[in-house]
């Protein structure tokens, strides 16, 4: 099994989607890594040789940011917002959308489950 940049790829996969387990890792960044590396797009990641394993992984060290490094990253990035009081930080803040995407009916999935709220009734007096 290669493990490369701490994942351990699919065996049965070919080796420019298995690339794509790793976290900072996409099909376009795989295809150059292939590329530099010189290493054959359809080749099964079991049948991958240890001096190619090496190499690719050498280049994702060298070149790349990724996984844990990549995650570090980004929510450092999104603190940084948030402690600035920006717009986009005071979203991450609120759980709402970032992106100027509408919320009067949608965003469900940054706003959790729908609240209901029941009309009271007025008591006697």
């Amino acid at each position: 099994m290669a493990r490369i940049a701490g994942v351990d790829l699919p065996r049965e996969k070919r080796i420019e989607a298995a690339l794509t387990y790793i976290f900072g890792v996409g099909q376009p960044t795989a295809d150059k890594i292939l590329a530099q590396t010189q290493v054959s797009p359809d080749t099964r990641v079991k049948n991958l040789t240890e001096d190619e394993v090496v190499k690719l992984r050498n280049y994702i060290d060298k070149n790349l940011k990724t996984e844990g490094d990549l995650r570090r990253d980004i929510s450092q990035n999104i603190k940084r917002l948030m402690e600035i009081g920006c717009y986009r930080g005071m979203r991450h803040r609120r759980g709402l959308p970032v992106h100027g995407q509408r919320t009067h009916t949608n965003a469900r999935t940054r706003k959790g489950p729908r609240h209901s709220v029941g009309a009271k009734k007025k008591g006697k007096e």
